[in-house]
């Protein structure tokens, strides 16, 4: 296979955060190429890539992602800047729109103009890489700067993008170094990969220069019917339950129908009527759930796809440690 393998681990899953660390220490003996962890109201995404990079010499360190809502920007590159010496120049920082709920409930912050808080978010930290100030004047930030104390790198981490729509896409080829996007089918991601490589050309760059790191929940056992149950069930949950912005995307590549049945059970929090409303084909489409072998052969595939640079493998909620061992041994045979 010619992409990357990433792995992607929940924090939650972890006891302490010495657990990520341990997780990432295995992902690099079986030559994944990169480990990334997400953010919400669970622990500071920093410590755990920290300890990470500290006991890893060669695996990529990224973050999936950061909300513009819940740092400046100033800190943004602070972090940013801080994780790219822990690592040695292995870290990439991951941004995304974020949501109302974590937004305005856990930050406390307006969910207003997510797009344009985005870009000028990107440029701020882009000031700091490349003038050592967050000074900047825009729509929504209006900062007169001062100087970052420490020594610039000569290589700042580049910045990654996770979004769905056509527009924030574009933004994404345009004003980012690499793409997350999550919950696509292959027609799906080649259809949004047009809007990424239009953005990219606004920006003076091709979708050669970009990274393209998709995001997939993968299960990979010998119980076939038991790994494509647990990846069922948390892409039913994704759909119906993680605010609108997943299902509207699922409901754009054609599935509309499939994602009101599975909303329908929602308004219920009938979690198994969410499941059984998510039909195989379109699991298929979103998920490599089964066999090992049937789960490296649709990651083969879905990393063929042009324009793919790295398959993120993700875990889906329910798996066991065991599980989760299990899964990397099946993918690591990739490599």
């Amino acid at each position: 296979m010619n992409a990357d393998l990433d792995l992607l681990v929940r924090l939650g899953d972890y006891d302490r955060p010495q657990g990520v660390a341990e997780r990432a220490v295995r992902a690099e003996r079986l030559g994944f190429d990169r480990i990334t962890t997400g953010e919400t109201t669970g622990w500071n995404v920093v410590p755990p890539l920290t300890l990470a990079a500290d006991r890893t010499d060669e695996l990529g360190i990224s973050n999936d992602v950061v909300s513009p809502y819940g740092r400046s920007p100033a800190l943004l590159a602070q972090t940013a800047l801080t994780l790219q010496d822990a690592t040695d120049g292995r870290f990439r920082l991951g941004l995304g729109p974020s949501s109302p709920a974590i937004t305005e409930r856990w930050h406390g912050a307006t969910f207003d103009r997510p797009l344009r808080r985005t870009r000028e978010t990107v440029e701020i930290i882009r000031a700091v890489y490349e003038n050592g100030t967050p000074a900047y004047e825009g729509d929504l930030f209006d900062i007169a700067g001062l100087d970052y104390e420490n020594e610039l790198p000569e290589t700042p981490p580049p910045i990654d993008l996770a979004t769905l729509g056509p527009k924030a896409t574009e933004l994404a080829g345009r004003f980012g170094d690499g793409w997350t996007p999550q919950l696509f089918t292959p027609d799906g991601l080649r259809d949004r990969l047009s809007d990424l490589e239009r953005g990219a050309e606004l920006g003076g760059k091709t979708l050669a220069d970009l990274r393209v790191a998709p995001i997939v929940r993968a299960v990979a056992s010998e119980d076939r019917e038991r790994a494509r149950e647990l990846a069922r069930s948390t892409t039913a949950f994704m759909l119906g339950a993680y605010g609108p912005y997943y299902g509207d995307s699922v409901a754009d590549q054609g599935y509309a129908d499939v994602v009101d049945d599975i909303r329908t059970a929602w308004e219920d929090r009938d979690t198994d009527a969410m499941a059984a409303a998510l039909p195989d084909d379109v699991l298929d489409e979103l998920a490599p759930a089964g066999t090992p072998a049937e789960v490296r052969e649709w990651i083969e595939t879905y990393a063929a796809i042009d324009g793919v640079d790295a398959v993120r493998i993700g875990f889906a909620t329910g798996m066991s440690d065991a599980d989760k061992n299990a899964t990397m041994e099946a993918v690591a045979e990739l490599v």
